[in-house]
């Protein structure tokens, strides 16, 4: 039996560890709470390990640390000072904290008695969201410096008869590729060692579902994320038949930390969350917390834009950007964002080869600067917003010439270029300043810059800092020195939007998003595959924080394409002189719905529908808080000869005593829509009969508002 019992606790769930008869911190049970809460004592006592397997499974420790008795994979390794490789973690104490209501820390004390080293476990509970966010701290009193091998933010220990992994891989323009599994025997792992843009091979978030796979709305289910804009690493293994052990954190690879006596290391933090019912209730529990904790501003405004990227590319001047300004009021959209080639005199930045880093504005094509381009914006009644990739260089810029020191490359050894680009060495504090004092130029040159788009499309190859002592360190310090950054970016101007980019969708995670209002999920702006990797994303991110514009990219028409990016945040990448008549009207009187609409979308419950990947018609539905308004996509899917929605869409989250109308809008001009906006459905029969949104080859795009009758 338990002798203590420690709990972490939700509004639904329940996270129980205790101490066992060696003193040992165990975790019993994760899931929903039990109703009579002196049952709990009865947990420890259930659970049966094979004869003998005790000691080589190390039961069920919280934390596991390597080198004793535990011979399955840890989320601690230690090279103590003597250089012994053996720790053994016992509890000590327990201290919580209440924050405020809604939150509460338990930080739990471990202690290897012998070499006086201390790991601090934290427990941050949301408790309304259902959310738990984990990580480690390390600390000894060694007669000398100690190695940290390993050092994961958390293990979570499931029981269960099977689990199954659903997780994204990507690759350029392909992001977000869904894959579920179940987990059978050995260590399935999802890792990053790329440096930068972490995510461009596979998320650092995923889904288990325990027994059986989940649906959208049945099953056992946990959502997990990494909190961490570097190397990572997610390691799933089975052991005894009926256990997943979870380790997540920062990937060890070519990374063994050196800690000095009495100093700390902190882990990035792991988030993650229960849900009975399915995949959905685990995003939207995410989603809310979020949009209330994390995302800069996750429950503030944002702007819709127009970018010149794909109407001018590298060739612009001032007449051309002036015209784009006026284009951007003349569409309905709220910022113009300039994008690339703005910089660079003595290697201007007419193509990718060269001027990345010299962040001075070309004179040649923009004679007032980008001062004046912001005065033009405002006279328009517009906002302005600019591109920048501050942690890159090209070969062929001043910067590479002053500073070869700045750079990240090995010492006699061929420069290997990504897109003609370097990385910026971000260990060295000269270099984070000179980053900083790029943007904060940018802002002392349009103090009224409203949006800024922060790119990143190389990967650190060659991984060498110039200035670095310990080269272990490298790819932690990197995160932490572009952490800094973007805490002094912050301090200075706390409210401006920032869009986080990577060459698409490659650096989306919690992390980096504590210092971003978005991210760009793909380079890749085809309407019918931003369906799916939108979709995808939806699973831990919410809408607000997604950036979907509407380009020139795929056959499509402008309507399907605007209802698709409606799904997020909107945004243009189009040539507004260029569209026909009835194209530019449907888009400005789009825009006009979409901001009447957007509050839902952007802070709505999300409910997916009907999937692409098994429908011929995908659907998916945003709930205000009030359950008054819904918003509902529809898009034809189909790649066959079927012909049309056969059978209402069942919708969800709706007040089943309320009244609803039902309302096309984002109609294209002189489309008359089949839907009847005076008849009044209850919430009970549109969820549990539904409603057909009559999408069909001809019909490929159809959003509805639903709204409750007064």
């Amino acid at each position: 039996m338990a002798q203590k019992q420690i709990f972490i606790e939700t509004k639904n769930n329940v996270l129980l560890l205790s101490t066992d008869t060696k003193n040992s911190l165990v975790s019993n049970y994760f899931g929903e709470k039990i109703i009579n809460s002196n049952e709990y004592a009865s947990v420890a006592g259930l659970d049966k390990f094979k004869p003998g397997s005790d000691d080589l499974y190390n039961k069920r420790e919280a934390y596991v640390a390597s080198g004793s008795i535990n011979l399955l994979e840890p989320a601690l390794s230690v090279t103590h000072a003597d250089g012994n490789k053996s720790t053994v973690l016992t509890f000590k104490s327990v201290t919580e904290t209440k924050i405020d209501d809604n939150r509460k820390l338990t930080s739990i004390r471990l202690e290897d008695a012998k070499y006086k080293f201390v790991v601090t476990l934290n427990y941050l509970t949301y408790y309304n969201e259902d959310v738990i966010e984990q990580w480690a701290e390390f600390r000894h009193n060694e007669s000398g410096n100690v190695i940290l091998n390993k050092y994961a933010s958390a293990n979570l220990t499931l029981a269960g008869k099977k689990f199954f992994l659903k997780n994204q891989y990507s690759s350029a323009m392909r992001e977000m590729r869904s894959e579920e599994q179940q987990l059978l025997h050995g260590i399935r792992t999802l890792d990053s060692k790329l440096g930068t843009r972490n995510n461009l091979l596979h998320s650092s978030s995923f889904m288990i579902s325990i027994n059986e796979r989940s649906s959208e709305d049945t099953g056992e289910v946990i959502a997990g994320s990494l909190a961490w804009t570097g190397n990572f690493k997610l390691d799933f293994e089975t052991f005894d038949d009926y256990y997943l052990r979870i380790t997540a954190g920062i990937n060890n690879f070519s990374s063994n930390y050196t800690l000095k006596p009495k100093e700390q290391f902190v882990t990035p933090k792991f988030i993650y969350t229960y849900s009975k019912s399915g995949k959905g209730l685990a995003s939207r529990n995410l989603h809310n917390w979020a949009r209330t904790y994390q995302i800069l501003d996750g429950k503030g405004q944002r702007s819709t834009l127009l970018n010149n990227w794909e109407t001018t590319y590298f060739d612009f001047n001032d007449e051309k950007l002036n015209a784009l300004i006026q284009d951007t009021k003349n569409l309905g959209v709220d910022v113009f964002l300039l994008d690339d080639g703005w910089f660079g005199n003595k290697y201007p930045r007419n193509g990718a080869t060269s001027g990345l880093g010299d962040w001075d504005f070309n004179k040649q094509k923009l004679k007032g600067g980008i001062s004046a381009l912001g005065k033009e914006a405002t006279k328009n009644g517009v906002k302005f917003g600019i591109w920048l990739e501050p942690e890159m260089v090209n070969p062929k810029s001043e910067l590479y010439e002053k500073h070869p020191d700045w750079i990240v490359r090995q010492p006699g050894r061929e420069e290997y270029y990504m897109r003609n680009q370097l990385v910026l060495d971000l260990t060295n504090k000269a270099v984070q300043d000179f980053i900083f004092n790029v943007v904060d130029q940018t802002f002392q040159q349009v103090p009224e810059l409203a949006f800024i788009k922060w790119d990143c499309n190389s990967l650190i190859y060659n991984a060498h800092s110039p200035t670095l002592k310990n080269q272990d360190h490298f790819y932690i310090e990197y995160v932490n020195g572009l952490n800094k950054v973007l805490e002094r970016i912050r301090k200075k101007y706390p409210k401006t939007p920032m869009m986080l980019c990577a060459g698409g969708g490659s650096r989306v995670d919690y992390g980096a998003l504590k210092y971003f209002t978005e991210f760009w999920p793909s380079d890749n702006t085809n309407p019918f595959d931003r369906i799916f990797i939108q979709w995808e994303y939806s699973y831990y991110f919410p809408s607000i924080a997604v950036d979907n514009h509407v380009t020139d990219m795929g056959r499509q028409s402008i309507k399907f394409k605007t209802d698709v990016a409606m799904m997020g945040k909107l945004g243009y990448d189009v040539r507004v002189n260029e569209l026909s008549k009835d194209d530019l009207a449907f888009s400005k009187n789009a825009i006009r719905d979409y901001n009447e609409f957007k509050q839902t979308v952007w802070h709505g419950q999300q409910f997916r529908l009907q999937n692409p990947y098994e429908n011929d018609v995908a659907s998916i539905s945003y709930v205000d808080s009030s359950k008054n308004e819904c918003v509902v996509f529809s898009y034809y899917m189909a790649t066959r000869n079927a012909t049309r929605q056969a059978i209402p869409i069942k919708m969800k989250g709706l007040n089943p005593q309320v009244l609803y109308k039902i309302q096309e809008v984002s109609l294209y001009p002189n489309m008359r829509s089949p839907i009847d906006s005076t008849k009044t459905y209850s919430g009970d029969f549109l969820m549990k009969v539904g409603f057909n949104p009559e999408v069909n080859d001809r019909r490929t795009s159809v959003v509805l508002k639903v709204t409750a009758t007064k």
